[in-house]
């Protein structure tokens, strides 16, 4: 049997498993507020400004996280960090800085400005590389691919992963400029690799307004293989009017995440949305792909979305601010019982935004 039919197994038995065993559609495990810490803007460590924190996830071996920043090489090299803070019962601690290394392309040295758009970061449970996703350009003639690449832990390029043909950067088809590659998880405990596309391709309808919601498309495929089943996930429309002007709002997927680490069936997705005049409003969902339509290298007519159902809105936690939260990841387990998820928010480089993490515990 190839690698590519028994990934294929291991994913529809899986999916079939998670049909029986997902919990009733009412069902809200119970979210609560550990606490946050603020990151000074402009805060500078090893010569590089700490910001565009777009993607995180946790080390259970070392007890670090590991942070990318989407710096598209403008301010310094695009890169990651790592970094320490202590999560318990009563609490996060302060964020300590430990490392940054840059991102090397594969001629081995740091990409040029512009030619990278680094967004999610995920730590390979088998080897320790990173996996980390980059959207691609589509702007002034210029169709560059978005892109899954894998990195050493000390920031050597260790080569790229296949995107479904319809996820390439095309005159008329293809995804939208910034709402590609923008959300990754391993998932199938490392044996599957899931992405998520910010936002609808171009074929696939209009973005989200207050009006509707949109689809956009998740993809699961073997660590290393060809994409194997594609999904479409329903958006939530945005969330209110914009002010003054009408129509300045976004809805999408800024983070994926496995709810459990062995079944590929269940994901956490978190939908970032802005709004001109009023801010941002995340959201976070569980998704069950069992039971939705394959919509690989297919339209989305037709088509059984994922169901979802919501797990927390940040707005609802006692946050007394909430920002451009776009990375999570699962941190380390309460005395409890409970898990703690990990949130950071990307400030975008902009005085009047904050970079944030925040702890959330999770029933």
């Amino acid at each position: 049997m190839t690698v590519r039919r028994r990934i294929g197994s291991i994913l529809a038995l899986t999916v079939a498993i998670g049909a029986l065993t997902t919990s009733p559609a009412h069902a809200q495990p119970g979210v609560r507020l550990l606490g946050h810490q603020t990151i000074a803007h402009g805060f500078e460590f090893e010569g590089t400004v700490v910001g565009g924190l777009s993607g995180i996830d946790y080390r259970p071996a070392t007890g670090d996280y590991v942070l990318i920043s989407d710096d598209r090489s403008e301010r310094g090299p695009a890169r990651f960090y790592t970094a320490r803070a202590a999560v318990g019962a009563h609490g996060l601690g302060a964020v300590e800085f430990t490392g940054t290394r840059p991102l090397l392309s594969a001629n081995g040295a740091p990409y040029a400005p512009k030619s990278v758009d680094p967004e999610e970061i995920r730590v390979d449970p088998w080897s320790g590389d990173f996996f980390w996703t980059q959207e691609g350009e589509r702007a002034d003639g210029v169709l560059d691919d978005p892109a899954v690449r894998v990195s050493r832990p000390d920031g050597a390029f260790a080569g790229e992963l296949p995107i479904p043909d319809n996820e390439r950067m095309r005159p008329d088809s293809g995804p939208r400029r910034n709402a590609a590659l923008e959300a990754a998880t391993f998932a199938a405990g490392g044996s599957l690799f899931v992405t998520a596309l910010e936002g609808p391709l171009l074929e696939d309808g209009p973005d989200a307004t207050v009006a509707h919601g949109a689809l956009t498309r998740i993809t699961v495929q073997g660590r290393f293989g060809p994409p194997l089943a594609q999904f479409a996930y329903p958006l939530e429309p945005v969330f209110t009017e914009s002010s003054p002007e009408p129509g300045q709002g976004t809805n999408g997927v800024a983070s994926i995440l496995a709810a459990d680490p062995l079944d590929p069936a269940r994901l956490l997705v978190l939908e970032r949305s802005f709004v001109v005049g009023a801010g941002n409003k995340i959201r976070i969902y569980e998704a069950d792909l069992a039971g939705a339509t394959n919509v690989l290298d297919a339209p989305l007519a037709g088509a059984r979305p994922v169901a979802k159902r919501l797990l927390a809105d940040l707005g609802e936690v006692g946050l007394a601010h909430v920002d451009n939260v776009e990375g999570m990841t699962w941190g380390p387990r309460l005395p409890s019982g409970e898990r703690t998820l990990i949130l950071v928010s990307d400030d975008n480089f902009a005085p009047a935004q904050v970079t944030q993490v925040i702890a959330l515990a999770v029933r």
